[in-house]
């Protein structure tokens, strides 16, 4: 595999030059930038109305491990049907799920917002395995494959990173209700871009229609389960992002830092508010982070298959650094750059996983590769994170759950370096 820097260069021509590839990008950073609007107004609304930890944990448990449990359908729909029709209909169905959001008006109506956050969770799970399983479709070759990976990582870094920030401020200027009006409507600007793509979905050419009784039938996520075991090296990348998830308490303890120990007081703010523009700092800080990572290990690692293994390494490493250093931070200054390293060495994995799974998985596999993949993900990361919500609401310190956050990271780094290095370089 030749090696290549990814260049800024690189990410403008694959813009300019690939227009089925612009629109899904377009697509991205509008819904994107929507979805970090709207958290921050979740995160504020839950603490507010119940002051619990857990309550936020039990969010972000509804937003992803549902995800686990729908991949074998998702995979096996993005598979047999058009993804780019499957990403048009869960962006309009999330339009209107946000929209409920509207209603939830006192404590008692709490439970509103959960089964709306499971909705919404359903919809995203049909939608990003589609969304990536067609980057190698509207690209050409191994380099604009890899080029469109850091590109995508790197937008939804950049929307994290501004949609966070922008989301506490509209909050605290406009009020909620304006973030979850604002949030709607950019899924139908992403469905009418989606609906602008043109290409041929040759995975539905040989495609069996998918019919109703096809729900009950397991032989196609069966057939990708045996292929995933199949290739050893393929399954240790597809558990790459399980490896990851141990980071998910950041859903919890980041909000809580924002909210409790880095309130930002400006002017006559009430505590609420000062809170929304803490979180809005550090969660901001974890798409400055994730910005980053992309932008220096793409440029480092190039197509080199060597760098992307080690790069994988080194950001786990950077993960226990990260939280480690946020658990012991002495200010909000020190807490954002701890979080930014965290982060950073976040989205370096992901890019770098992702793209050895692009590499090694066949396109009539890749709706059910990368749907497991997602559910490993969220599978870790609810576990986590829910873990994280309850020790902190037993009383455990918020800083305390950052390092273990932070030591906890050191075992996928260790599982990766002795087993799944070795295991490609053989």
């Amino acid at each position: 595999m030749a090696a290549g820097p990814v260049s800024l260069s690189a990410y403008w021509r694959l813009l300019q030059s690939n227009r089925n590839f612009r629109l899904l990008w377009l697509a991205q950073m509008v819904s994107e930038m929507g979805d970090w609007f709207y958290s921050i107004a979740v995160f504020s609304l839950l603490l507010e109305f119940t002051g619990s930890a857990k309550a936020v944990a039990l969010a972000v448990v509804l937003q992803v491990l549902p995800q686990f449990f729908i991949a074998p359908l998702a995979g096996v729909i993005n598979d047999r049907m058009s993804r780019r029709r499957v990403m048009i209909f869960a962006d309009l169905a999330r339009a209107a799920i946000v929209l409920g959001m509207l209603t939830v008006r006192s404590a008692e109506m709490v439970p509103v917002v959960y089964l709306l956050l499971l909705l919404q969770t359903f919809m995203w799970s049909f939608f990003e395995p589609g969304r990536t399983a067609v980057v190698p479709t509207i690209t050409s070759g191994e380099e604009e494959t890899l080029v469109a990976n850091a590109l995508s990582s790197t937008t939804w870094s950049f929307n994290l990173m501004f949609g966070s920030a922008l989301g506490g401020l509209v909050a605290v200027a406009l009020g909620r209700e304006a973030v979850f009006v604002i949030n709607s409507l950019t899924f139908l600007v992403s469905a009418l871009f989606l609906r602008r793509m043109q290409f041929t979905e040759r995975h539905t050419e040989q495609a069996r229609p998918c019919r109703l009784r096809d729900l009950a039938d397991f032989s196609p996520a069966l057939e990708g389960l045996r292929y995933v075991l199949g290739d050893a090296r393929l399954l240790a990348t597809l558990l790459v992002k399980a490896g990851l998830g141990c980071m998910g308490a950041h859903w919890v303890i980041l909000p809580i830092f924002g909210e409790r120990v880095f309130p930002i007081q400006v002017g006559d703010l009430d505590q609420s508010r000062a809170g929304m523009l803490g979180m809005s700092v550090l969660m901001g800080c974890r798409g400055a982070g994730a910005l980053v990572g992309p932008l220096i290990g793409g440029h480092w690692a190039g197509r080199n298959r060597s760098r992307l293994l080690t790069g994988i390494f080194l950001g786990f490493l950077a993960i226990a650094c990260g939280y480690t250093g946020l658990g012991l931070a002495p200010s909000i200054l020190v807490a954002a750059a701890a979080v930014i390293l965290a982060h950073a060495g976040g989205s370096l994995i992901w890019v770098f996983s992702t793209t050895l799974l692009h590499f090694q998985a066949e396109d009539r596999f890749r709706g059910r590769v990368f749907s497991a993949d997602f559910a490993f993900l969220v599978l870790t990361m609810s576990i986590v994170s829910y873990g994280a919500g309850l020790a902190i609401d037993w009383s455990f310190s918020v800083r305390t759950i950052a390092i273990f956050t932070g030591l906890l990271a050191l075992v996928p780094a260790a599982l990766w370096a002795m087993l799944a290095i070795p295991l490609f370089r053989r």
